[in-house]
């Protein structure tokens, strides 16, 4: 016997060491990284429509989800002083 799904459930995950919240409606599913107010929705009608509409839809989820954070690039530390270009003297 199954339970009926009558107010949103929500679970916690972590993706690739990251924590998200996935939240579980009657009208929809929906995953947010924690902390944070936008995610990726997908209607169960979306899903239950076929493949067609389930592409559609995971492609508009996207386009409305975060921003992927850019990868950290580390430079090799600088001398400030090195980078300053030299000036010639006058001759008075």
């Amino acid at each position: 016997m199954t339970t009926k799904l009558d107010k949103s459930l929500k679970r916690e995950l972590n993706i690739e060491g990251k924590p998200y919240t996935l939240t579980i409606s009657p009208a929809a599913l929906q995953l947010v990284p924690k902390g944070h107010r936008k995610g990726y929705e997908l209607a169960w009608v979306d899903l239950v429509s076929g493949d067609a509409a389930l592409a559609t839809a995971l492609n508009a989820s996207l386009a409305r989800g975060p921003k992927p954070e850019p990868e950290k690039i580390t430079a090799a530390p600088t001398n400030p002083k090195a980078n300053r270009s030299r000036r010639k003297r006058s001759k008075r």
